[in-house]
């Protein structure tokens, strides 16, 4: 549902389209789009199911109410959430006007990276160099309607590099900084121990915090959870093993942390498509 007080410019833009079948096989596509010259009096509240919302403000002020809370849009600050989450967005008061780019987007991609730009569902606005996005933001624009394979594959692209640029301002952000190097050194402990067994106690040692904390932490930062992390980087060792030497899978499994060559196998097997024995026959006949 969408209710509107549409007090813009006439120059203002508002696009819509339905994506294709092509179109809804990448991770990334645009429903809606728009670029937005809010007069004082400009409101909107709306409630979708089908995508979340990108704001990017490019002059003036917009103000977002959410469950209680305010989140003030400032020039080149970018926003990210549900659209079913939102309650409305207007031009923030005392502000003359809210100059914007506006886009709702889908995909797996987007649900993917929302974890990483909103942890904890936090919204938060993002501060994004004008001259970086503003041109991403017009190809969004000018994309969305055309409808063909090749809009399909770039408005996808575009999206990505904008909701990555949101994500990178996040994760390396000083605002983040000890909490990256928390994770940091959970990281460089794993690649250090893998071959030892660990636990999830050994890694919250020094970290004083709660272990529900550290996992979002380390879900927002690595993008997976520390078992799955040491999972993959105990098979990357493994590989490398198996291709570059002669050694017997049991003893790739014991060098590698598994504690017996059944469970090796099976994991093998599961993360890599075939099984040991078939991985190092095939870099064998790669090279």
């Amino acid at each position: 549902m969408l209710t509107h007080n549409l007090d813009v410019e006439e120059r203002s833009q508002w696009l819509r389209t339905t994506p294709g079948a092509l179109a809804l096989c990448q991770p990334y596509y645009c429903i809606e789009s728009g670029l937005f010259y809010g007069r004082a009096q400009y409101m909107a509240s709306r409630s979708v199911r089908d995508g979340m919302l990108l704001f990017y403000t490019l002059e003036g002020a917009g103000l977002i109410e959410h469950d209680g809370s305010q989140i003030l849009l400032e020039p080149g600050m970018a926003l990210i959430l549900e659209g079913e989450q939102v309650e409305r967005c207007r031009t923030a008061p005392g502000q003359s006007g809210w100059h914007h780019y506006w886009a709702l987007v889908g995909g797996s991609g987007v649900q993917a990276l929302e974890p990483v730009i909103c942890p904890d569902k936090r919204l938060a606005p993002i501060p994004l160099p004008r001259e970086e996005v503003l041109p991403l933001w017009q190809a969004l624009l000018d994309g969305t309607g055309c409808e063909t394979a090749e809009s399909a594959v770039s408005q996808a692209l575009v999206i990505h590099q904008i909701l990555a640029k949101m994500a990178r301002q996040q994760l390396t952000g000083e605002a983040g900084q000890a909490n990256r190097q928390l994770i940091e050194e959970a990281v460089a402990y794993i690649r250090a121990h893998f071959d030892e067994p660990l636990c999830l106690d050994g890694l919250l040692t020094n970290a004083h915090i709660s272990k529900s904390y550290f996992l979002r932490l380390f879900r927002q930062y690595m993008g997976t959870t520390p078992y799955n992390f040491l999972l993959c980087y105990r098979i990357t060792r493994a590989k490398e093993l198996l291709a570059q030497t002669d050694l017997p899978v049991g003893m790739v499994a014991h060098q590698v942390g598994f504690g017996d060559e059944s469970n090796f196998s099976t994991r093998f097997t599961a993360m890599v498509g075939q099984s040991p024995l078939r991985y190092r026959k095939s870099t064998m006949r790669s090279k």
